[in-house]
């Protein structure tokens, strides 16, 4: 298995409420749509982490898993992954957020 993990920034000027709705109920059908993708996570950063005095450094991961490497660079060009893309502008800062591309080694579970 391969798996994409993306650590996720949210743009300026959305609250962190507007970023989960919109990510959650907006993007992951979206996303959910992507050919190849055997399962799909978002993970959303607990809203008691953000306080006056700090603000966590992403917003939330995404997890996306393929068969193989082949079936992710399938995926790449795909209508629906770049209506995935074109989504992501209204609601994710790509200058603050990393995207890796991963095998799986479980250690526990």
């Amino acid at each position: 298995m391969v798996k994409l993990i993306y650590l996720i920034t949210r743009k300026e000027g959305l609250s962190v409420e507007e970023f989960q709705t919109h990510w959650r109920e907006t993007h992951a059908p979206i996303a959910a749509a992507i050919p190849g993708v055997r399962r799909y996570v978002q993970c959303h950063t607990l809203p008691e982490l953000y306080t006056d005095d700090q603000t966590p450094p992403y917003d939330g991961a995404a997890e996306l898993w393929f068969d193989d490497l082949d079936a992710f660079r399938a995926m790449i060009g795909t209508d629906e992954q770049k209506a995935a893309a074109v989504d992501e502008l209204k609601f994710i800062d790509h200058s603050k957020s990393v995207l890796i591309v991963t095998e799986e080694k479980p250690i526990i579970g």
